[in-house]
């Protein structure tokens, strides 16, 4: 396991943008796929978007063609930019690491990640 660390998150008006960014600490993650989830609270986690480490994206419907996940490997460092944001998307975003190797679709499980970072709040006003 890797832990990771989540910065970023805050306050922002609907329709605007937003960036997380989540480091594994004392690691570099270029064996690891990387995935961004979200919760609130009474729900499940939800999968917002994934990182695999051969570089293939996959989004949730919900969030396909606003959101964008990267990474820096300069940096070390993986990013979920968010434009257009809805208050629906207020949630506690998370990020996940695994070294797993994604079967068709597991990749949207939480149960398929092996770390997880504390999650970051992200509210999206109306």
């Amino acid at each position: 396991q890797v832990p990771v660390v989540e910065s970023g998150g805050g306050l922002v008006q609907a329709g605007g943008s937003m960036q997380l960014s989540c480091a594994p600490s004392g690691r570099t993650y270029s064996s690891y796929s990387m995935g961004w989830f979200r919760q609130n609270l009474g729900k499940e986690r939800e999968f917002v978007a994934v990182l695999s480490w051969t570089g293939r994206t996959y989004y949730s419907d919900s969030v396909k063609g606003r959101f964008t996940i990267s990474r820096d490997h300069a940096k070390n460092t993986l990013y979920l930019h968010m434009n257009s944001l809805e208050p629906e998307d207020t949630a506690v975003y998370y990020c996940a690491a695994t070294t797993r190797a994604f079967s068709a679709g597991s990749f949207s499980r939480a149960q398929e990640y092996e770390s997880w970072g504390q999650g970051t709040q992200v509210t999206v006003s109306s």
